[in-house]
């Protein structure tokens, strides 16, 4: 288990949106306010030693709304070279604190409530499950949770895959129905 304030939590918000047409999905319209919003609210309730989010500029609309709820804004101008880069650019900025792990959260992902964060931080363990991620009963994805000791190999990671290879051996955290959705098109705000 680790305390929340002992973690850096990283908000995923560089997207291309490229399934999203030309629109900026992160900005688009779920409940009343902007999709990525939803998500940062979640990490802002978890309250974490550090906020950061990696956007794709510093002072658009989207990092001035996360900037405004206290998170660091980290800019990745290519979000095209893959999730990767953004990883590693959201890990290079937590190594330089001194939090124990780093919670990766993605911010087209609106419905995954502050418990389910909460139970990612209950089964982490430094030296016996480094790597803690969610599940929806079929596959390994974010939010996850990894300790300091792999922020090296996940600043290594390139393309679209991510801390895949990280999550191969991950203790896995089965979240609620529906929570780990994601939002790649205009349709999928519907639901």
């Amino acid at each position: 288990m680790i305390d929340a304030r002992d973690i850096a939590a990283i908000l995923l918000a560089a997207g291309g949106s490229r399934r999203f047409g030309a629109d900026d999905k992160l900005l688009a319209p779920l409940g009343g306010e902007p999709l990525a919003l939803h998500a940062a609210r979640c990490v802002v309730e978890l309250a974490p030693g550090r906020r950061i989010a990696v956007c794709r500029d510093g002072d658009g609309p989207l990092a001035r709304r996360l900037s405004a709820l206290d998170f660091e804004i980290v800019v990745n101008p290519d979000p095209e070279a893959g999730l990767s880069q953004s990883l590693a650019r959201g890990i290079a900025q937590a190594a330089r604190g001194t939090e124990a792990a780093a919670l990766v959260c993605l911010a087209d992902m609106p419905f995954v409530g502050v418990a389910h964060l909460r139970s990612l931080l209950a089964r982490f363990d430094a030296a016996d499950a480094p790597a803690v991620a969610s599940t929806d009963g079929a596959a390994r994805m974010p939010p996850a949770l990894f300790a300091r000791s792999l922020f090296a190999a996940l600043q290594e990671a390139r393309g679209d895959r991510g801390a895949r290879t990280l999550l191969a051996d991950a203790v896995l955290v089965e979240a609620g129905d529906g929570e780990l959705a994601d939002i790649d098109r205009p349709e999928d705000l519907e639901g």
